[in-house]
């Protein structure tokens, strides 16, 4: 089996200084794949069209989509319990069974029964339906109920394997690269971000803008991609030498790298969009897209071609969280012990120090100089399991800091379309490509700017959601103007911010609590998205968007397009001041947690903290 699975169930542990880059390289595919939710608007009407579906029917299918991309608890719960191979091969028959399921229904390809057909209301509208209807009574005369509700459930679990190759993706390379967590969540990040535009390039070029097409690839491109690529993402040997400038150019290397991807990607769409290409020049860009894909190879053949000297290694700064079950045999042998008992100390020469400090500090107790506790369970900067977090203050802090920035980001993205329609922005689809590329930056400066200032400084991470959140705070009242000169502006202000938010929330959570449940944290956290999506998006954006509609309309049983500043003013006014109740927020949560980041990082990168403390 692919990265074997002793009996920890993580798979053994692979040694060397490459195969953490190989499985670097390796997880930029997997994120890539991961980033099917963001293509239902190019497969949505095809649905509609099929199935006579009208667009509050199509909303919901859409709810399904968000659904599914960010409830990932279970994959959270199996991340330590089972090898990474495995979590991407159920992500990728989730995939196949999804949304191999929805192209049957829009293929036609066979013979689908009633739950794929439009609710009663909608079968109601005309003569031809209402015969059609008329078939689907039952037996005892009943009228069937929800009758999309299984198409719902295919597109959710088509969906939710992005939940479970991101979580095998991001979880498996954190503990890789334990001592670049923010510079690795950035990158990892960073590529689903410009998935959609990768997922777009395909459609527009190879794919023949064929709905039908798309849907079969992602049925069975993203199960194909990750068979091909999960041998390589496994746990690793982790680098702990705090002075490698050979990994930082590494990490350098693939960061520029990632960004020439995202603005080549965005002039590629908007040059497609705009201009009619040959099929020669359309085959020529796919191809460009693909070696710019392939790139974070040449770190791995590049360590082949030209190794480095070995040289002496220091002591480990740093317990991974990984098992020692599922060491054995050879791998036992040639492999760093991944868990060390958490009274671990580091540096050269720590241990005889910390036990000196430690018999100093037992003296001084006696003599009542000072007052040494011990406290039951992990301390902030240990190992939390995630019932231990969940009691923490400073995981809800976290979790409504990240709410208040997300939670209202995505309001503006979900509504980006209509929001460049009503200021008189006719082609939106260069708005969708900035907010996109812009999110891209954002994660990738995200991830690298708060790891040179926490290791520099010793400046907690969460300072730049309080940045980023103060910069929404001034964009959302750019959006309320309404003007369409500041609607560009807005959008770049908006998809950096946004996607800061992501970056510095993930090596948070690892920071603050531990790796050793850090998959099922974060996607604890993911479920900002929908929760968002659902108060500000479907309550406050859309009950406000229809009434103005209606207002503009007189007489009209259901206007479907608003036009002019009133009909988002309101939203972000809302978002606005959710904003700045944000920021407050988090200028409380930052003094909180700013001892542990002294502590964390008092030696210029992480170390672990010590079990007893001084009070």
């Amino acid at each position: 089996m692919p990265g074997g699975g002793g009996g920890g169930g993580l798979g053994k542990v692979k040694a060397g200084s490459r195969p953490p880059w190989v499985g670097l390289a390796a997880a930029v595919w997997v994120q890539v794949a991961a980033g099917s939710a963001y293509v239902f608007p190019l497969y949505s009407h095809a649905i509609k069209e099929a199935l006579g579906y009208n667009q509050k029917s199509l909303t919901m299918l859409g709810v399904a989509n968000d659904v599914g991309e960010n409830v990932g608890l279970v994959p959270g719960v199996l991340a330590n319990r089972l090898p990474p191979w495995l979590i991407l091969l159920i992500g990728s028959a989730c995939a196949f069974f999804g949304f191999g399921t929805v192209w049957l229904t829009v293929t036609k390809t066979v013979a689908m029964p009633y739950w794929v057909h439009p609710p009663m209301a909608d079968l109601l509208h005309d003569g031809e339906q209402e015969a059609r209807f008329a078939t689907h009574l039952t037996s005892r005369g009943e009228l069937v109920g929800d009758t999309h509700q299984r198409l719902w459930i295919a597109l959710c679990i088509g969906t939710n394997s992005s939940a479970w190759l991101g979580t095998a993706a991001l979880v498996t390379n954190m503990r890789n690269f334990p001592l670049s967590r923010g510079t690795v969540a950035g990158l990892i990040k960073g590529y689903v971000a410009v998935s959609a535009a990768v997922y777009t390039e395909a459609f527009n070029g190879m794919l023949n803008n064929s709905p039908t097409n798309l849907l079969l690839l992602l049925a069975l491109g993203i199960p194909i991609a990750c068979v091909l690529v999960m041998y390589f993402v496994r746990p690793c040997t982790p680098s702990l030498d705090e002075d490698n400038s050979t990994e930082h150019s590494h990490f350098v290397f693939t960061q520029i790298s990632s960004v020439v991807l995202g603005a080549y990607l965005m002039v590629a769409t908007i040059l497609g969009d705009t201009l009619k290409l040959s099929a020669t020049i359309t085959y020529l860009l796919f191809g460009i897209m693909i070696l710019l894909l392939l790139s974070p190879l040449a770190i791995p053949i590049k360590m082949t071609l030209y190794p480095s000297k070995p040289k002496d290694e220091k002591p480990s700064t740093i317990v991974p969280s990984y098992s020692t079950d599922s060491l054995s045999g050879a791998d036992q042998e040639s492999a760093e012990p991944l868990l060390l008992g958490t009274s671990t100390t580091f540096g050269t020469g720590t241990n005889d120090s910390d036990e000196a400090t430690d018999v100093d500090l037992l003296l001084a107790e006696g003599e009542g100089a000072v007052n040494l506790k011990k406290r039951k369970g992990p301390r902030r900067g240990d190992d939390f399991t995630f019932g231990e977090a969940l009691v923490k203050a400073d995981f809800w802090l976290l979790f409504i800091v990240y709410f208040c920035g997300v939670g209202t980001g995505v309001t503006a993205l979900n509504n980006l379309a209509q929001i460049g329609i009503a200021v008189g922005a006719n082609d939106t689809t260069v708005l969708l490509c900035l907010f996109g590329f812009c999110n891209f930056v954002g994660r990738i400066l995200g991830g690298s700017v708060s790891e040179y200032f926490v290791r520099s400084r010793m400046l907690p991470r969460p300072f730049w959601m309080m940045c980023t959140q103060i910069i929404m705070v001034v964009t959302f009242l750019l959006f309320a103007t309404g003007l369409h000169s500041l609607i560009y502006v807005s959008t770049t202000l908006l998809g950096i911010c946004y996607g800061v938010q992501f970056a510095v929330m993930i090596p948070t959570v690892s920071e603050l609590f531990g790796l050793k449940d850090f998959g099922l944290m974060y996607n604890f956290m993911l479920m900002v998205n929908p929760i968002g999506a659902f108060f500000f998006s479907a309550l406050l954006a859309g009950y406000i968007y229809d009434k103005e509609a209606a207002r503009q309309n007189p007489g009209v049983l259901d206007p479907s397009n608003c036009f002019g500043p009133d009909c988002f003013r309101l939203t972000f006014y809302v978002c606005a001041i959710v904003c700045c109740c944000g920021t407050l927020i988090c200028v409380f949560f930052i003094a909180r947690i700013k001892p542990v980041y002294q502590m964390l990082y008092a030696s210029g990168s992480f170390r672990h903290p010590r079990h007893q403390q001084l009070y």
